[in-house]
């Protein structure tokens, strides 16, 4: 298989950008150093491109090696024809592999095997060839013995058919043809193990889906429900057609002796031996297909969490709300720096509403505090209550954010939390990554295991192994698109950074703390076990600022410095303009870009990119997204009614929907059918997370707490 070709066809773009892309991975490049520093090298592939690349780089290598493996295996054992490596030269996916593989494969001790150390494959065979004159009890009677243990003429009969259906479910051209005919015609099926019983499957109680229509999320709650031993889950397959099917391809002649045990043993070969084995492999390939999707929204989801704007400048008010332990408290400055810790019980079963209020106006008073940041947990609504009637007592300008506080709990018990915190308990940790979570949702979500964040659905039913890799990526990709202060960040922000192992990020901290701030990017090669190819990968991605080379503090990778410095020349501008803000209206004044480019000695792109950079320094992408909606007062889900107007901010997306919050308790949900008048397939068409979007309430239910909305206003 030509790897490159098919890669060009799936990803659809040119041979030559593949190639370069795939030089340039197998060279340990990462992929955002690819996508930011070698666009003139690939044709400007972006990170989505790169990284499908690389995961399927990776599938058809691996392809490559098990067809060089079974090439191998079916030459050892001398029954290797040239038909039969063409075929599996062609194959395509490694199931087709292994279907080619069967016959040849090392078998455990089968029906058809036993029979065939008692002597029958004759038997079999005079079967298979269809051209007896004769009783196939006639030909059986030639196979009894008792030495082998064949008694009768039906035990030798029955022992030549097992061979046959072996013979039949190893052909892998059948497997083929049954498996694409089971998943084109064939139907999902589940049934309640227990009707009585209450749950979440009842909507899977006497459940039927064409299988070629079952979305991704059905079948994840169809996993779980068996895997809870609440559902029973069947594939029906059109076995009368595939029966008919395997009744051509088997009886080739019409012999009065042969024909009707062939049909027998045909569908005896697909019932007990073929039909489970395709079961399993198309459970296993809708489970596959819905993990990829739900890993494709959930990296999506994450991906615009991570990107949320910070909220700069402002002491926030972190509050961790709970009941019987009391809230804890963190106030934390705009550097991020927890400043006090506290305890209060405003919420049951203490109920000091009074005295929680004075610690607060105490509190708000002498930190300049401008912003609480509520965690959404247990007793949230509660506390909620409490903040909105102390903000109307205080003649401060205070607001309050309601924050999804999931993983925090995650990150306050982590080694990493202790060490970042030692003197702190978990409430107060928390607390603190409630308040920091506001003010640099990146720098602080990246410390917590992207599966707790709780932005995806089914996350734990999944591939655990695909599930962080494909996580981590994303947040990778953000960590890189958005850049980092050298001199400020942590170990677990700069392990993201292109090139920066755990070791380096550890080093790089301890090399700061010894040594002071970094002065100069090149400062970085002093840094023990960061070589240069670390250094050329993660150069670009580490400002900073106030430096003594003001390209440090932009993403100007150090190799484009003596071109950078060449194009301020040549407008007649310096480097010290940077700092000040940046230099407005720069690309304005290249003129032709291609004759400027050719005069620096380095691409179009890579121009484009330094201008961009020059003209609005360090600019962070988060600043176009929306930003969270401050709130002063407060919703109860009482006060909801149908037809009521309301601004949300989109918390999660699942395939079927999105949910909003609106300032209640309860997230409400927007169906895909309520989130525009055309026709979308998923809700990432219309909404990202963190999208603040206007909603009508379209019905409410209190007893199962449910809100259900529509953006059709």
């Amino acid at each position: 298989m030509d790897i490159l070709q098919k890669l060009t066809e799936e990803l659809q773009v040119k041979k030559w950008q593949v190639e370069a892309a795939v030089n340039l991975i197998d060279e340990g490049n990462t992929i955002p150093f690819i996508s930011r520093y070698r666009k003139e090298v690939t044709g400007a592939l972006d990170d989505e491109q790169l990284r499908r690349l690389d995961e399927r780089l990776a599938y058809l290598r691996n392809l490559e090696d098990k067809k060089a493996q079974v090439l191998s295996g079916i030459e050892e054992q001398g029954r290797l024809t040239e038909e039969l490596r063409l075929q599996i030269e062609a194959a395509q996916t490694q199931v087709a592999v292994d279907d080619l593989y069967r016959p040849y494969r090392p078998k455990r001790r089968t029906r058809a095997t036993m029979a065939k150390e008692k002597g029958l494959e004759g038997l079999a065979n005079v079967i298979l060839l269809q051209m007896t004159n004769y009783p196939l009890e006639q030909e059986a009677e030639k196979y009894l013995s008792e030495e082998k243990g064949v008694a009768s003429v039906e035990e030798a009969l029955a022992g030549a058919k097992d061979i046959i259906a072996e013979n039949i479910s190893d052909v892998a051209e059948y497997r083929t043809y049954i498996r694409g005919v089971t998943l084109k015609e064939g139907n999902i099926i589940s049934e309640a193990k227990d009707e009585t019983q209450e749950s979440v499957y009842e909507t899977y109680y006497h459940f039927i889906q064409p299988l070629n229509k079952m979305p991704g999320h059905r079948t994840l709650a169809l996993n779980r429900g068996e895997a809870e031993k609440l559902l029973t889950v069947k594939i029906e397959a059109p076995e009368e057609k595939i029966l008919r099917y395997l009744d051509k391809q088997v009886i080739t002649r019409e012999n009065p002796y042969t024909a009707e045990v062939l049909r027998e043993t045909a569908a005896d070969s697909y019932r007990r031996l073929i039909a489970p084995a395709i079961e399993r492999e198309i459970r296993n390939l809708l489970t596959e297909q819905a993990e990829e999707g739900a890993i494709r929204v959930f990296g999506k989801n994450l991906e615009q969490l991570l990107m949320q704007p910070p909220i700069a400048g402002q002491t926030v008010l972190g509050w961790d709300p709970a009941f019987r332990t009391g809230c804890k408290l963190a106030v934390v400055d705009p550097t991020g720096k927890v400043l006090d810790t506290v305890v209060i019980y405003p919420t049951a079963p203490q109920n000091k509403v009074k005295e929680a209020k004075a610690v607060l106006k105490k509190l708000i008073e002498k930190y300049k505090i401008t912003l609480i940041s509520l965690g959404n947990g247990t007793a949230s609504r509660e506390s909620e209550q409490v903040i909105v009637e102390l903000l109307k007592e205080i003649p401060q300008k205070v607001q309050y954010v309601i924050v999804s506080e999931a993983g925090a709990s995650v990150y306050s018990a982590s080694k990493l939390a202790t060490e970042e915190f030692p003197g702190f308990d978990v409430g107060q940790r928390s607390a603190a990554s409630i308040a920091r979570r506001l003010q640099d949702p990146l720098a602080e979500l990246v410390k917590i295991d992207p599966k707790a964040i709780g932005v995806g659905q089914y996350q734990h039913d999944m591939n655990q192994k695909r599930l962080s890799e494909a996580l981590g990526g994303v947040v990778e990709d953000s960590v890189n698109k958005v850049g980092v202060d050298l001199n400020t960040a942590s170990a677990p922000l700069l392990e993201y950074i292109s090139g920066i192992t755990k070791t380096l990020a550890r080093n790089i901290v301890a090399y700061r703390e010894v040594n002071g701030r970094f002065a100069d990017r090149r400062q970085l090669l002093k840094v023990p076990k960061l070589g240069p190819k670390a250094y050329e990968q993660c150069a670009g991605f580490l400002r900073i600022t106030g430096g003594t080379n003001p390209l440090d503090a932009t993403s100007v990778h150090p190799e484009s410095y003596e071109a950078a410095g060449k194009l301020l020349t040549l407008l007649g501008c310096s480097p010290e303009e940077i700092a000040g803000g940046g230099l407005k209206g720069l690309s304005a004044r290249i003129g032709g870009s291609k004759q400027m480019a050719e005069k620096l000695g380095i691409g179009e792109l890579t121009l484009k990119d330094i201008v961009s950079e020059l003209e609005k320094p360090a600019r962070d992408p988060r600043d176009e997204m929306p930003r969270p909606v401050l709130r002063s007062d407060v919703l109860d889900m009482k006060d909801l009614t149908p037809g009521m107007v309301l601004k949300g901010t989109v918390r999660n997306i699942i395939d079927f929907g999105a949910f909003v919050d609106i300032g209640v308790h309860q997230d409400g949900l927007v169906h895909i059918s309520q989130m525009c008048d055309r026709f979308i397939k998923h809700p990432l068409e219309v909404v990202k997370v963190g999208d603040v979007v206007e909603v009508k309430v379209v019905s409410v239910d209190p007893a199962k707490k449910r809100i259900a909305l529509t953006m059709k206003l």
